[in-house]
Parts: structure tokens; C-alpha cells; sequence
């Protein structure tokens, strides 16, 4: 049986995982209609019927995810529209016109009158909040669409940085938001913590992607999570903080939900089920990377601004933390070889130019300063290799 929370100030009943719309659609692109595959179409309707059998009724997609929303809207008609929860994601623009008029082309794909839930897709610098929520901008339309009865509730999604999501949280003009947290990437917690004193839903993006890369697990983190699998683990971990209220799952397939349904039935046992994982993690981290930088490797570090040659070292050595605790070198060389190529969607650089740098000044404030380029630099070694581009630019 799914289980449900209720998401925040919306009040809405909504299942611990949603169905997430970026794996089941034929392109990232819009493309006439009739060029999408029978077969593919076909896959999408019995990946979200098996989505509302399983009771996960909130759909969620973005005017971003190419031929996703065409394609949902071909079977949207055929559900009850009270029983769905449907989300999209419309990027702010600068000229706010062309958000309304992306929303407009989202809502006519979905053929729907309404979306229960609009996300201003991507706050991921101060520079968009401000063209977010400056007079005239796209949260003043995003308000009259909500006027209109064309938009239920008004969230953001965020791949930003922590103190960038707080502020914008502490606008108080969102109802819920969508933000990357998960066990490998717990940096977001007072984002979390500053959605609940709002009284916003929490959504979490793409926990078993973003989080690890969790549906081709290496064998280290499969031996650390047992009995449970790494993704059973994971949604297991985000689902027992009740300030945590769905996880994406960005189904390519039916049988995608399969392994993540485990979790539900094992919810009320979490707090007798999860500790003994967790200190099988913190220890083989600790193990490889010695306590002290395992509990202080962040401390002092310079932001990206601030880094001479833009090296976002903060995720470089993140990355090299998980490679050497849990062996995830795949996920790890695909995070790192996205930075320089992902806009601030990924921001910063790799550490490919650091014979050319000189760190020393804005690591003073660092405990471990001395031995932070010689990481770096194994780091490049290690997961150098060729540029990748997101999913959305392929």
C-alpha cells in the first residue's frame, strides 16, 4: 500500500514517491507528433497506469523535458482529473511574457485546464531569484495564472547552492519546492529545515540518479546496504525524516517502481532498520579517508567565485570522498566531467588547469590546506575524461 503526507501548506495528499517525467518520453526536444514511435507512447501510458495502480497519482514533468508533456497529454483525458496530481516546470526568463507563454504551450501539451502544482524550473542563482521575483517578473504572472484557475500552487526547483534556496525559501511567496537531497549529498538539510518553518512541500529530485547512480550500484556499496538494496537504502534514509515528503522517481518503465515500492512496506521500521547501515557507511568512509578529513574536508572551503580559474573544489573533493569510500567511480567520473559544461545548472570548473592556479590564498581557511591540490589533482586523474552534457542539451 502506498503511503501518503500531506504537503505542506498545500494541504494536498501526496504520495512518498512521484512519478517523475524524464525517462519515458522519446525526445528531449519537441518534434511533430507524428514522429513519435507507437511502441514508445505506448510504454508511457503503461508507465503511468502502473504509476496510479501503485498509488502514485502526482505526475510530475517540465516544459523542458521535450516531447514529455505532449505525450502525457494523450493520456491525461483518460484518468479521473480529480485523482491526478500533475506538476510542470517552466524556467523564469527575463522577459516574463515568454515564461507565460511557455506555461501556456506546457498546459495546451497537457490538455489540461489546470496544473495543480507550477515550479519556476531552475533558481539556481541570485541572479535568478531576482529576475524571478522582481516587480513584473515570472512569479507576478506565475500569481495570475493562479488568478486565472490555471495553477493551483506555485513551487521552484532548485540545483543551486544552499544559501541561494534558503533565501528563496524565506520569500514566503512558494508553497512547496523541489531540491536535491539524499544520503551521499546531505548539504541541503537547512533548506529542508527552512521548508518546514514555512510550512512547504519538500519534493526530492532524482534520488536514485543524482544520488548515486543507484539502479547500477557498485559492489562496495551493495555489500554496505545489505539486506537492503542501495536504492531501497536511499529512499529508506530520505523517507524516515518526515520533513521529507516525496521522492522522484523517474521511471523509464513500468517495472522501474518495483525495487522503490520495497521501501513503503518497510517505513515503520526504519528507525530499527537504518542504524546499523549507517555506521557500516560512516565507517568504511572513515577507514579510507581517515576521521579527521572524513568530519572537517569541507571546512573553509572557497566558494567558486572566489576560486582562482572557477574550480568548483567543494564537489571535486565530494566526489573524490565517495569514489574512495564506496567505489562509485562511475558516478563520480559522470558528476565531474558535467562540470564546465552544465551552466549553473552544474557550475564551476575541473581541475584540469591546476598547474596554472595557485590555491594557496583562497584555501587559507582551510584545516587542510596543504593537501587539498595534490587531491585534486589524483581527482582529475581519476575522473578526467570527455565532456558531458545534461540530459536536457543531448
Amino acid at each position: 500500500m502506498m503511503q501518503y503526507r500531506r504537503f505542506g501548506r498545500t494541504e494536498l495528499s501526496m504520495p512518498v514517491f512521484s512519478c517523475g517525467g524524464m525517462r519515458y518520453q522519446y525526445k528531449w526536444q519537441d518534434v511533430p507528433a507524428n514522429e513519435i514511435p507507437p511502441d514508445n507512447q505506448q510504454n508511457l501510458e503503461a508507465t503511468i497506469r502502473y504509476s496510479v495502480e501503485c498509488g502514485i497519482n502526482h505526475i510530475e514533468t517540465a516544459r523542458g523535458y521535450g516531447t514529455s508533456e505532449m505525450q502525457l497529454g494523450w493520456i491525461f483525458p483518460n484518468f479521473p482529473r480529480e485523482k491526478l496530481i500533475v506538476q510542470t516546470k517552466v524556467s523564469p526568463k527575463p522577459n516574463s511574457q515568454e515564461f507565460r507563454e511557455d506555461f501556456e504551450k506546457s498546459l495546451a501539451y497537457l490538455q489540461l485546464e489546470y496544473v495543480d502544482l507550477l515550479s519556476l524550473h531552475g533558481i539556481n542563482t541570485w541572479e535568478l531569484l531576482e529576475e524571478s521575483m522582481r516587480p513584473g517578473g515570472c512569479m507576478d504572472v506565475a500569481r495570475k495564472l493562479q488568478a486565472e484557475g490555471k495553477v493551483r500552487f506555485i513551487g521552484f526547483s532548485t540545483h543551486g547552492p544552499t544559501d541561494v534556496i534558503v533565501k528563496t525559501i524565506e520569500t514566503n511567496q512558494f508553497d512547496y519546492l523541489n531540491l536535491h537531497w539524499y544520503y551521499i549529498n546531505q548539504s541541503n538539510w537547512p533548506a529542508i529545515e527552512a521548508a518546514k518553518r514555512h510550512d512547504m512541500g519538500v519534493f526530492i529530485i532524482s534520488p536514485s540518479d543524482k544520488g548515486g547512480q543507484l539502479y547500477s550500484p557498485p559492489q562496495k556499496l551493495v555489500d554496505l546496504c545489505y539486506p537492503l538494496s542501495p536504492m531501497v537504502f536511499n529512499d529508506l534514509f530520505c523517507l524516515s525524516h518526515p520533513q521529507v515528503h516525496t521522492l522522484s522517481l523517474g521511471a523509464a518503465k513500468p517495472e522501474d517502481f518495483n525495487e522503490h515500492l520495497k521501501a513503503v512496506e518497510l517505513l515503520d521500521r526504519a528507525d530499527e532498520i537504518l542504524p546499523p547501515i549507517l555506521a557500516r557507511l560512516e565507517n568504511a568512509a572513515i577507514n579510507k579517508l581517515g576521521e579527521d578529513w572524513f568530519k572537517t574536508w569541507h571546512v573553509g572551503l572557497p566558494t567558486i567565485e572566489n576560486t582562482p580559474g572557477g574550480i568548483n573544489i567543494y564537489v571535486i573533493l565530494w566526489l573524490w570522498n565517495l569514489a574512495q569510500a564506496y567505489d562509485t567511480i562511475d558516478y563520480c567520473k559522470m558528476r565531474y566531467n558535467l562540470l564546465g559544461n552544465a551552466s549553473h545548472w552544474f557550475p564551476g570548473q575541473k581541475a584540469d588547469r591546476l598547474d596554472e592556479l595557485d590555491l594557496r590564498r583562497c584555501l587559507a581557511h582551510s584545516p587542510h590546506a596543504a593537501k587539498i591540490p595534490g587531491i585534486l589533482q589524483a581527482a582529475d586523474r581519476l575522473f578526467g575524461g570527455e565532456a558531458i552534457q545534461r540530459l536536457s542539451q543531448e
